[in-house]
């Protein structure tokens, strides 16, 4: 009786990718990434003396360099692959440099905030305001408190207003109504801030009295701000929605308004929020519309329905254009208070995210 046995299987060898494979190892185009740079930097070194720093144009090295670089593995991947992988490489190199160009000025923005704010980062600055301080010293509280505040009553009035807009234009509207209502939404997304603040001024002045200031008023010329960015926002990601969900809570016997509650809404509430972030964020900075609305104080004040209210951009602002008898020290409160309305929206996106999350519709299988 004879065995049959299956011809062995011939072993092979399983090795990285070389430059003769028809395939760059991954490490390639870093190396000449480097070299390309290397090169760069010492030419320019070698024309600028290569004895003074200050002489070095380091932008011209790394943009001579890009470029090299950019030669170079064109060239090297249509020896070493193919004209269409080379191709893919250069428009990959120049999609790359194109994003770390736009990216420079945020990246010098937030250095150089960061490195002239935190020198004022201590208790006294978050624990004090700037009553009775003439010089050196006080803190940002005040404006904390009512940049808070403000922001908070203008989101309590612009959400609920711009996310029933969105609904009525995505589930009911129809005819002229919803046209003309899609007409001025658009027409008060370019509206300038300092009108919102004016148009605000003015109904007070009007129906109240010439010259008045609070911080109620601030928040009505941030929600008439904020309200063309919500209804945007809300109203894209509700049209978004699948169709089918709407339709199969309709065959359930659900009706519209208790579809939109509980399957539209839920659908898009990550979307939502994120939008809502935007339109916080988007007015969160205003001074314009503040200083007519909010006016400015040095002291604390919690009331938004009486008297001023001191806001973190409006803060910076006046601390820089009325320097007072410490030039620097006001400068530094500039800083710093531009470096914390950094971090409360730092802060706000990352609530967000959170909210998001957690109300996002969970997705189970089957």
């Amino acid at each position: 009786m004879t065995l049959l046995t299956a011809p062995a299987e011939p072993i092979v060898a399983h090795t990285a990718p070389g430059l003769t494979s028809g395939r760059l190892p991954r490490w390639a185009p870093w190396a000449l990434l480097a070299a390309s740079l290397v090169m760069s930097i010492a030419v320019f070194g070698v024309t600028s003396g290569g004895t003074d720093l200050v002489d070095f144009n380091i932008a011209g090295a790394v943009i001579v360099g890009v470029l090299l670089y950019m030669v170079l593995i064109t060239v090297v991947s249509a020896i070493a692959e193919s004209r269409r992988k080379a191709t893919d490489r250069l428009m990959t190199a120049l999609v790359s440099a194109a994003f770390t160009i736009a990216l420079l000025p945020l990246i010098s923005l937030l250095w150089t905030v960061v490195v002239n704010g935190v020198v004022r980062f201590d208790a006294e600055f978050f624990t004090f305001s700037m009553r009775n301080v003439v010089g050196d010293g006080g803190g940002i509280v005040h404006a904390i408190w009512g940049t808070v505040l403000i922001t908070l009553m203008a989101a309590l009035i612009a959400v609920p207003v711009g996310l029933m807009t969105s609904i009525y234009l995505v589930e009911y509207g129809r005819g002229r109504i919803a046209k003309g209502i899609t007409f001025f939404v658009d027409v008060m997304t370019g509206i300038p801030s300092i009108v919102a603040g004016l148009f605000i001024y003015s109904v007070f002045a009007l129906f109240v009295r010439p010259g008045i200031s609070m911080g109620f008023m601030g928040s009505l010329a941030l929600a008439v701000l904020m309200v063309p960015v919500v209804v945007r926002g809300s109203e894209e990601l509700l049209k978004i929605v699948p169709n089918e969900l709407r339709e199969a809570a309709y065959a359930l016997g659900v009706p519209k308004w208790l579809t939109i509650l509980k399957v539209v809404l839920p659908t898009s509430i990550a979307g939502i929020t994120t939008s809502i972030m935007l339109a916080i964020a988007r007015v969160i900075g205003e001074t314009a519309p503040l200083l007519l609305t909010a006016g400015f104080t040095a002291s604390l004040n919690t009331n938004l329905f009486s008297g001023q209210m001191m806001t973190l951009p409006v803060f910076a602002y006046n601390s820089y254009m009325n320097q007072g008898t410490s030039a620097d020290a006001s400068v530094a409160r500039a800083w710093a208070s531009a470096l914390t309305l950094i971090l409360i929206v730092m802060l706000l996106n990352l609530l967000a995210r959170l909210i998001a999350k957690w109300f996002a519709p969970k997705m189970t299988g089957r």
